[in-house]
Formats: structure tokens, C-alpha cells, sequence
């Protein structure tokens, strides 16, 4: 990913989490937030793949959840690294 696509990446996350964000303090659960971020996100890649007609096959279903798996396991192992460095400078 380029420098301009991670940037451009982080400021679409950042206004993601602040819309969840939203939704939550004007009373909406967060599970079904992020139940609905989760299924907005899945729309959104079957379209970015497939366009308005079309949906994955079974192939482009399993690429798209191991690029899910890939992503949240990542975000696991910056969350863990942040909690021992916070703890190490307790």
C-alpha cells in the first residue's frame, strides 16, 4: 500500500469508528452497530468486486473472509502490542 492509499486508508477508518461512534451515543447497541458496519462492509466489497448486479462466488466469498481474518488478527496484534507497551511504561 502506498504512503497516500495508508494515509487516505487511516482517515476512512477514523471517520468509520467516529460514525459508529455516533451512532452509539445517540443509543444504538454496539453489537448491532457493528453488526451493521460488518454487513455495510460486506456489501460494499461484493459491489467493489462484482458491481450492482453481480455477488461473489463461493471463491471470492472465502477471499473476501480470509482478507476479514487477516485484518482482525492484525488489529489483535497492534491492541496487545499497545497494551504491553502501555504497561511497560506503568
Amino acid at each position: 500500500m502506498s504512503a497516500d492509499d495508508a494515509e487516505n486508508h487511516q482517515q476512512c477508518m477514523e471517520r468509520f469508528v467516529a460514525l459508529a461512534n455516533t451512532m452509539k451515543d445517540e443509543g444504538m447497541s454496539t453489537r448491532v452497530v457493528s453488526a451493521a458496519l460488518m454487513t455495510a462492509s460486506g456489501v460494499y466489497a461484493t459491489y467493489t468486486v462484482a458491481g450492482n448486479s453481480g455477488g461473489l462466488h463461493p471463491s471470492g466469498v472465502e477471499k473476501v473472509a480470509a482478507a476479514y481474518k487477516e485484518n482482525l488478527e492484525n488489529i489483535q496484534r497492534l491492541k496487545q502490542a499497545e497494551s504491553a507497551a502501555g504497561q511497560s511504561n506503568a
